[in-house]
C-alpha cells in the first residue's frame, strides 16, 4: 500500500497528541472498514439493511492513510470492526499494512472486533500481520438460539473460526450482548465454557442505537446490575484493576481464573475515562458512540497530498469530543438514541 503517508523517523519530534476538552487524552481509535456484515444479529440491525454504495467507501490505502494520521497523532490502540471487518474485500492487504507501526514501537496494538465467520479463513493471516488478541462477539452456546439471534448464522462455523484463532496463536475475549429473555439463562454457562477454553469474557448492555423496532430494544433490555448479581449466586467475582484500555470494567473468577468485564452504557456510563474515537468507513470521525457530531475526515484527505489538512481537521474535531452520551431505554423514550445502526461505527 505504497500510497499511505509514511510515518516520521522515531528521532523528530512529534506532533502534540490529541487532548480533548475535558483533559482525556485521545489514544484508541476505532474503525469501521465497512458496515457490510453476513449476520442480521437483532439488537443489531433490521433484517432488510440498506448498505452503503461502494463508491462512497473509502479504498484501503485511504484507511491506512487516515489511520496513519492517528498514529502520528498518538494513538497506541487501533481496532478494525464493521458491520464485519473480515467480509470487506482484501481486508487482509489492510491489516498487513497497520501492522508495520506495531513492528515500529509506535502502535501498542493492532485489534479487530469479529463475528468469528471467517476465522477460519484469515486467522493465521492475522497473526502473521501482527495482530494478538481479538475480540469475538457470541451471545449464545446453543445453536438454535444463535441462528435465531443472528436471523441465519451456523454456530458450528464459528466454533470452527475460535479454534482456528486458538491455533494461530491469537489470544480471544468473548463479546456477549446481555439480551433478556433470550440468552438470561446462558451465562453461568457462558463463564463455564469461557473458564474451560482460557477466553475472558465481556457482558455488554444493548445499545439504543438504530431503528430494529419499536419495542423490541426494550424487549430486550437486561441491566448488568442484574446479571452481575445472578453471577455472584455461582462464582467468586474478585475485584481488579486490570484494562485494556476499552470501557469494561473487570472482576476475576476464582473458580475459574478469567476475567469477565462489564460495559454497561446505561446503568454506569463509562464516559469520565473515555480514551476513544470512531471512524467510519466513509471517513467520518464520530467524537462520540452516542452523539451525532462527526467531522468529515474525507475531504481534507482528498483534498491534498501532504496531512497537514487532514491533521487539522482530526485537532478541530477533537475540540469537539463532548463529556459524555446520553442513552435512555425505557418506555418514555421512543425510537432509538441513535438514529444510525451500530453497524456504522461499530460499537
Amino acid at each position: 500500500m505504497s500510497s499511505a503517508t509514511p510515518l516520521p523517523d522515531p528521532a523528530i519530534s512529534r506532533p502534540a497528541p490529541l487532548v480533548d476538552p475535558f483533559g482525556r487524552a485521545v489514544k484508541y481509535l476505532r474503525v469501521s472498514v465497512t458496515d457490510r456484515c453476513d449476520l442480521r444479529c437483532v439488537y443489531c440491525m433490521a433484517e432488510d439493511m440498506s448498505f452503503l454504495p461502494k463508491a462512497e467507501v473509502l479504498t484501503l490505502e485511504e484507511l491506512d492513510r487516515l489511520c496513519s494520521a492517528f498514529v502520528k497523532l498518538g494513538t497506541r490502540k487501533l481496532r478494525l470492526t464493521g458491520g464485519e471487518p473480515l467480509v470487506r474485500r482484501d481486508v487482509m492487504r489492510l491489516i498487513h499494512a497497520l501492522g508495520r507501526h506495531v513492528k515500529a514501537g509506535d502502535l501498542d496494538e493492532l485489534t479487530l472486533t469479529t463475528n468469528g465467520t471467517m476465522l477460519f479463513k484469515h486467522a493465521a493471516g492475522l497473526y502473521e500481520a501482527g495482530v494478538r488478541r481479538i475480540n469475538v462477539s457470541l451471545d449464545t452456546l446453543d445453536p438454535h438460539k444463535f441462528q435465531a439471534i443472528t436471523r441465519w448464522g451456523k454456530l458450528d462455523k464459528i466454533m470452527g473460526g475460535i479454534q482456528a484463532a486458538k491455533d494461530a496463536g491469537l489470544r480471544i475475549k468473548i463479546n456477549c450482548v446481555a439480551l433478556k429473555g433470550v440468552n438470561d439463562d446462558e451465562i453461568h454457562r457462558m463463564v463455564a465454557w469461557c473458564g474451560e477454553q482460557g477466553f475472558d469474557l465481556t457482558f455488554i448492555e444493548v445499545m439504543p442505537m438504530g431503528e430494529i423496532g419499536e419495542t423490541a430494544r426494550l424487549d430486550q433490555y437486561w441491566p448488568l446490575t442484574a446479571l452481575k448479581a445472578e453471577l455472584q449466586t455461582r462464582w467468586t467475582l474478585d475485584e481488579t484493576d486490570y484494562n485494556t484500555g476499552g470501557p469494561a470494567r473487570y472482576v476475576r473468577v476464582a473458580e475459574t481464573g478469567q476475567r469477565v468485564g462489564f460495559i454497561t452504557p446505561l446503568t454506569h456510563n463509562f464516559c469520565e475515562s473515555c480514551n476513544r474515537v470512531r471512524l467510519t468507513c466513509t471517513g467520518t470521525l464520530y467524537m462520540c458512540l452516542g452523539q451525532e457530531d462527526a467531522a468529515d475526515l474525507r475531504t481534507p484527505m482528498r483534498l491534498s497530498d501532504e496531512d497537514g489538512p487532514l491533521i487539522d481537521a482530526v485537532r478541530e474535531a477533537i475540540t469537539r469530543k463532548p463529556k459524555g452520551h446520553d442513552f435512555i431505554i425505557d418506555r418514555g423514550h421512543h425510537g432509538p438514541a441513535v438514529p444510525r445502526h451500530m453497524s456504522v461505527t461499530g460499537g
